[in-house]
């Protein structure tokens, strides 16, 4: 019975330590029809974007990125912000990263931008 409830406690603790560093943690799908250059993620309280999280590296379309978060940060409304390869840039603002899991990017062809969906 002891080591029943100690199994559970640590399964417990475990899995709140990984919901605590991962809970905005999500993966954002190009499927706008380009090459992503740039993305910034920021928290929505704040003016600054913060680092380009690619790097070095380009989003081709049809590829997905993992977006990882330290688990410093209790917020989970965030902006999120996309460079194309020919420095056109799209926002999508006050997501609720806590409850989304992808974010997927699309081109709207009959509005001559980007067209965001969350899942």
């Amino acid at each position: 019975m002891r080591r029943l409830l100690l199994a559970a406690l640590a399964a417990m603790c475990v899995s709140s330590v990984a919901e605590a560093q991962g809970r905005q943690d999500f993966t954002m799908v190009n499927r706008s029809g380009y090459q992503i250059n740039e993305i910034y993620v920021g928290p929505s309280s704040s003016t600054n974007w913060g680092r380009d999280l690619l790097g070095q590296n380009v989003l081709v379309n049809g590829r997905t990125f993992n977006v990882t978060f330290s688990g410093n940060s209790n917020e989970c409304r965030y902006d999120i912000k996309i460079v194309y390869e020919d420095r056109d840039q799209s926002e999508l603002r006050r997501v609720n990263l806590c409850l989304v899991s992808r974010v997927i990017m699309y081109w709207d062809r009959e509005r001559n931008n980007t067209r965001f969906v969350t899942e």
